[in-house]
């Protein structure tokens, strides 16, 4: 995360807001969810990009869907700065320099982990045991599924990439192939 970045300077704010307030538990949780609720939700995400709605009808639809999913004050605040800023196109990329921030400061490293088809949650916990044997005790897995890996994993944990998948091995193949040829 950078804190040059317009993400990285509000999440930098929204974490001292709420460390300040001694919230920080509660808003990583609601800025979870809302990151979720962004993702699941293309009327949302249609809202948070729309540059034709009003600033104001913008920070009101918003701040009506953020009160009727429960969200607490704090984040529904850090919400309407965000509208009045003209940010909401950036409030997911937000969520998620806040999210690496925590992590950072807590310790934790996030690992991107992406996959032809969903992990299992034997799969879940091999991943994690494999992590720790690697010297990550501290992990917070994320996962993405692409079907165009055909199959295995490529795992991302800061500048480090792992690339066990069958697209990457085919890829291999027909280059050493060529090489031969």
């Amino acid at each position: 995360m950078s804190g040059d970045s317009v993400s990285g300077r509000y999440a930098l704010a929204l974490y001292e807001l709420a460390d300040e307030r001694r919230a920080l538990d509660e808003v990583v949780e609601q800025a979870e969810a809302l990151a979720q609720l962004i993702d699941e939700s293309a009327p949302m995400r249609s809202l948070l990009s729309s540059r034709t709605v009003d600033v104001a009808d913008a920070r009101r639809a918003i701040a009506d869907v953020m009160e009727s999913q429960g969200f607490d004050e704090i984040l529904r605040n850090f919400a309407g700065v965000v509208a009045n800023n003209r940010r909401l196109s950036s409030l997911r990329s937000i969520l998620s320099s806040f999210a690496a921030l925590v992590a950072a400061r807590r310790g934790v490293v996030v690992a991107e982990v992406v996959s032809a088809h969903p992990l299992t949650d034997v799969q879940r916990t091999q991943l994690r045991a494999r992590l720790t044997e690697a010297g990550y005790s501290k992990v917070n897995i994320q996962e993405r599924v692409d079907g165009t890996l055909l199959g295995g994993l490529v795992v991302r944990i800061g500048a480090r990439l792992y690339d066990a998948s069958v697209k990457n091995r085919l890829n291999r193949l027909h280059h050493a192939m060529k090489g031969a040829a």
